[in-house]
């Protein structure tokens, strides 16, 4: 095979620069077009013959024989742009090349001029190692396209995005409208359609911004154009929009007298979904996530208020004893037990009264005078319980769920609800409950706001640790996409097994956060264009730079 493949250079090696067990160099043959992330395949020693060494080019540079730069300035007659040079410079370009993988597992240096050529399909499915992934565990992710104009497919193991070898997956980048979300859902739509267990697979979505995800089970008016549908055959999918998708739109100001909900787009079948006090009073450590509680006094008073609106028998809902009174957020923050018969903020257990009147001050700013028109007293008979929605996913299954015109702590009280639901699920009764799905995917874009780097600590943070940290096991896999994977808290990007990297700026990629990128892939990462990504998986030697195609539903402005 690599005898019908062109010779585009010899290995290099020299006093200053020898090839090592992890690089090599070559220098290229005349009219040759290399460019970084290239993977090419150098010849190397064998014990009976000789085997194949494969790369990927990392850094290109171009030296002559000039000693210093004045030096050519002088043979072009002292910087005579037009005239012919005295003296002709020799020179060539060489590029740098970072060891993938051999095929015989021999990692001695590549000796001096061996001949080299670029990689086949096969041979960066060798570099990659996914010739060592079976068939059956493969998932596309995209295409790699080479300058010679090889195009191979790279596949992830899903052993390493669902479990149980590893799961997760984050996204980051400033590459443009809606190239983190497309690749989401491409990939999710890759995995539905090529995993052995697909109908035993659900899906969580969080729209989060406008309306695009409103409509993934409706078809581009006008199509994909055909380059699109090239890329997709290319990759063995089949470019459709999802099925099975049920809609959760929130609750607004105006749903009352419209019927309306709070949402950019309404799709078809939707339902709407509020929070009225018994919906919440469980869940109002994920309302108030985002204030600060350095004594512990808001978490000691939601106890109080969590225990007496529990019936003590069931756990559920059931006011009881001086808190019998309280049915809806009103009565909550203006009557017994936390407000005296003279309107005045008074001691309950523990929390002393200036605290309980901070509470109260926090709460009716976020449930009263700022929210959007999720908070109800009491939720309409046509709204749904959210929770209880999300514990009705079933296998082959897409749930999307709106939250792209709610208010910040809106957000993290439904985004926190979902995962909560979901680890409860699994975490208590997913061995009993035979109707759940095997695995469910959670896709959220803009995590850095509910696990930011530098917050010590939250209910909502912990939520989401506690989902990054033991999902593997329970067959829950958060899919997270954010503009700075800086901003996010380390041990959740610490806990995924697939980084996609598009297009970031010199500074962001210069923080600890990217350290496991080579200095020389951060540059070529600032240079990516829309639709180019580089993509780092457990199982691959090096981040490898990939194509994908657009997804086949019907999005904005399309």
């Amino acid at each position: 095979m690599s005898a019908e493949r062109p010779v585009i250079g010899l290995s290099s090696a020299t006093a200053n620069q020898p090839t090592t067990s992890d690089s090599f160099c070559f220098w290229l043959a005349p009219g040759v077009i290399v460019n970084p992330f290239d993977i090419v395949e150098a010849e190397q020693v064998a014990p009976h013959g000789t085997s194949r060494t494969f790369g990927i080019v990392t850094t290109l540079e171009h030296s002559t024989d000039a000693p210093t730069h004045l030096s050519n300035f002088i043979s072009n007659d002292f910087g005579q742009v037009g005239s012919e040079a005295n003296t002709v410079r020799q020179g060539t370009t060489v590029a740098h090349v970072a060891v993938l993988s051999n095929e015989q597992d021999i990692y001695m240096p590549v000796m001096n001029d061996r001949p080299i050529r670029f990689a086949d399909e096969t041979g960066i499915h060798i570099a990659l190692g996914i010739d060592q992934v079976p068939e059956r565990y493969r998932v596309p992710a995209g295409l790699i396209e080479m300058s010679n104009r090889t195009r191979a497919v790279v596949y992830l193991d899903n052993r390493y995005i669902l479990g149980p070898e590893g799961a997760h997956v984050n996204i980051t980048g400033i590459s443009g409208l809606a190239t983190k979300t497309s690749y989401a859902i491409f990939l999710i739509q890759s995995i539905l359609q090529k995993a052995q267990n697909r109908d035993r697979i659900g899906v969580i979505i969080l729209n989060v911004k406008h309306g695009d995800l409103l409509t993934i089970d409706q078809s581009p008016r006008a199509g994909l154009p055909p380059e699109e549908h090239e890329l997709w055959k290319a990759l063995g999918l089949t470019p459709q929009p999802f099925s099975n998708v049920r809609y959760l739109l929130p609750h607004g100001k105006t749903t009352p007298t419209d019927n309306r909900p709070n949402s950019f787009r309404v799709p078809r079948d939707w339902f709407l979904y509020a929070y009225s006090l018994a919906d919440t009073y469980d869940k109002l450590d994920l309302l108030l996530s985002n204030i600060p509680d350095p004594w512990d006094t808001v978490g000691s008073l939601i106890g109080e208020i969590n225990q007496g609106l529990s019936d003590p028998k069931t756990g559920e809902w059931g006011p009881t004893g001086k808190w019998k009174g309280v049915t809806n957020w009103n009565s909550l923050l203006n009557g017994e037990p936390l407000v005296n018969k003279d309107g005045q903020a008074q001691q309950v257990g523990d929390v002393r009264a200036v605290s309980v009147g901070r509470f109260r001050r926090l709460l009716r700013r976020i449930v009263q005078t700022r929210e959007t028109g999720i908070f109800v007293s009491q939720r309409p008979q046509q709204a749904k319980n959210l929770s209880q929605e999300i514990a009705r996913i079933r296998g082959g299954e897409t749930i999307v769920v709106d939250i792209a015109r709610l208010a910040d702590d809106e957000q993290t009280l439904v985004f926190g609800d979902i995962l909560r639901t979901i680890y409860a699920l699994y975490a208590e009764e997913g061995g009993e409950n035979k109707d759940l799905p095997e695995k469910v995917i959670i896709f959220v874009d803009e995590l850095n706001k509910y696990a930011p780097a530098r917050e010590k600590g939250s209910p909502i943070i912990e939520q989401v640790l506690d989902i990054a940290e033991r999902g593997r096991s329970l067959g829950v896999v958060l899919l997270g996409a954010e503009q700075f994977m800086s901003a996010v808290h380390e041990r959740v990007v610490g806990n995924c097994s697939t980084m996609v990297i598009g297009r970031s700026g010199s500074a962001e990629l210069s923080s600890p956060a990217y350290r496991f990128l080579d200095p020389a892939v951060k540059a070529n990462v600032s240079r990516l264009q829309k639709g180019e990504l580089v993509i780092s998986h457990a199982t691959f030697r090096q981040p490898v730079k990939i194509r994908f195609p657009r997804p086949a539903y019907l999005q904005e402005g399309i």
